[in-house]
């Protein structure tokens, strides 16, 4: 395989970047060609009715805050072998890849597992067994891949059980140190030079896997925790300093051999680490973030690229309810309530969860989204964002469906470039309804629109809602409206468009049922202007058409 054929995808990968960030012009296009059911023009806007009185009133307007949703939002760590759920992108991370050895497949537990080294991630004795045992899968099922690339210095030399914590390992033999560059690109890795390099272990996956699929290029697993999950290899917290140095090690040998990657770093665990890299010996008052920002800024001048494409952080909310963190599997009406509130600190000024970053540090609502957003526009303009670990607990409840809806709805309207799931727990039925209510509605590949549009709630407490079209043709909307009040509402929809709707499909998911049902009892007058009954905690996705 040649060299320019394997930096087809990513060359993708990178368009799917720029589209999402704005980088480039360009209009619509309409698939309808002028025919009938086109367009009417900006100037014939359908101006709708009033829909009449209802406990909530939604607006929505085509032509207002319209946003490409990135296809890579809605992604898993572990993706369902036997169906995918409508998934776009699966990652191979998490503690165990972080002293993982390409050559060997040998990886370290970490602190998860007596700091053991062993062959839990399977592979056999083939160079990135690992890594393609996870990767080709997705790819079969037409997925795209975003692997962790070890850059905490030691990986795992042997799977001879466990090693000492406190990082004496790496000098008897335990470990063998990483190199960011020095390799030999091209060949077999050379098994008995006492190093592991990744420029070696990215060309292999030049070579191996880019010609089948999308992979992007993850720089480790939450580095600001390395001193506790991976004392073995790391024994003292990371500093800014090295962090930063390290990205830029790491995302220089990946970029070199893929000139065309897209680069996510710096995986940060939490809100600690957003803010001082988990109190970091040089921190000196100064956010992390801003930092290296800044630093990924700098380093781009100096290597005359870009070599870090996407921040990405880790989010598992910290907001409580009765005293009960929201990521448990409890789902007494406090929690779950709190639970399916939470996802508002995502993006909302008007509201302040119960938690202790509201208490100490946030200075109010948090607006992950937007406040690491201003951070980027001020640092590093042109960064895209993504939030590759998250969980909102009781995935096998309503609340965690009409929470994981939510978010995925917020994800596609603030403009997030990647998002991951992680599992929590064993039962994950309506996370997996969820995803469908965005991405396989009508179990035959309903989804979504690809173009996020205004839609705003008069009672956003109560009801949140998300609009979309098709960039290439307007032929139809796709409505999600979420209650998450404890009984039924009715919703006034006004819809300005283009276009005149005159049918809707309904699916709902409910306590009955974690996966979409079609309402076939939802009788809809369609003048861009309807009433619809929202169940108590549900998600409803309505598809309307000309």
């Amino acid at each position: 395989m040649n060299r320019a054929a394997t930096l087809v995808v990513p060359a993708l990968a990178a368009q799917a970047l720029c589209l999402v960030l704005g980088c480039g012009g360009g209009g619509e296009a309409d698939a309808d060609g002028g025919q009938q059911g086109a367009d009417l023009g900006p100037e014939e806007l359908i101006t709708p009715d009033d829909p009449g009185v209802a406990d909530v009133r939604l607006e929505i307007d085509s032509t207002m805050d319209r946003r490409a949703i990135s296809p890579f939002i809605y992604g898993s760590n572990q993706v369902d072998e036997d169906d995918t759920h409508g998934v776009t992108i699966g990652r191979i991370g998490g503690n165990r890849w972080t002293a993982y050895n390409w050559e060997t497949n040998a990886s370290n537990a970490g602190s998860d597992y007596l700091y053991q080294n062993d062959t839990y991630l399977g592979g056999g004795s083939l160079p990135g067994g690992a890594v393609a045992n996870n990767v080709t899968p997705l790819h079969d099922d037409g997925l795209d891949a975003l692997l962790t690339v070890p850059i905490a210095g030691w990986v795992a030399a042997d799977t001879d059980g466990p090693t000492p914590n406190d990082g004496s390992g790496r000098d008897n033999g335990r470990f063998l140190p990483v190199l960011a560059s020095g390799g030999d690109p091209g060949g077999a890795p050379r098994l008995n030079d006492g190093t592991v390099y990744t420029d070696e272990f990215v060309d292999w996956v030049r070579r191996t896997l880019m010609p089948n699929g999308t992979v992007f290029f993850s720089l480790d697993n939450e580095p600001d925790l390395w001193s506790s999950t991976h004392a073995e290899i790391h024994p003292t917290g990371v500093t800014y300093t090295e962090l930063v140095e390290r990205n830029v090690d790491h995302a220089t040998a990946i970029t070199r051999v893929v000139p065309d990657a897209v680069v996510f770093g710096p995986v940060n665990y939490g809100y600690a680490g957003f803010m001082n890299l988990q109190s970091a010996s040089d921190a000196a008052g100064r956010d992390f973030i801003d930092f290296y920002l800044g630093a990924m800024s700098d380093a781009e001048d100096d290597a005359g690229r870009r070599l870090v494409d996407v921040l990405d952080v880790h989010w598992y909310p910290e907001a409580r309810g009765a005293n009960v963190r929201i990521t448990e599997d409890d789902s007494s009406d406090p929690v779950a309530d709190a639970r399916m509130q939470a996802p508002r600190s995502l993006w909302d000024p008007s509201f302040t969860e119960t938690s202790w970053i509201t208490d100490c540090c946030s200075g109010g609502p948090i607006r992950l989204i937007p406040r690491l957003q201003e951070k980027i526009d001020v640092h590093y303009p042109g960064t895209g964002l993504a939030i590759t670990e998250y969980n909102y607990g009781a995935a096998g409840h309503i609340s965690g469906g009409v929470a994981q809806a939510d978010v995925l709805g917020i994800f596609g309207r603030e403009g997030l470039f990647a998002a991951m799931w992680w599992q929590l727990s064993e039962d994950r039925a309506f996370v997996d309804g969820a995803f469908e209510m965005f991405r396989d509605f009508d179990g035959d590949g309903g989804r979504f629109g690809d173009t996020s549009i205004s839609a705003s709630t008069s009672d956003v407490a109560r009801v949140s809602v998300y609009a979309s079209v098709d960039a290439a043709s307007s032929g139809r909307m796709v409505v999600v409206a979420i209650n998450r009040a404890g009984q039924p509402l009715s919703a006034g929809i006004r819809i300005a468009h283009t276009r005149r709707f005159r049918s809707a499909r309904v699916f709902r998911l409910t306590a009955a049922s974690s996966s979409p049902v079609p309402d076939t009892a939802a009788t809809l007058t369609l003048t861009n202007a309807l009433t619809v009954m929202l169940p108590a905690r549900s998600v409803t996705t309505m598809e309307l058409l000309p």
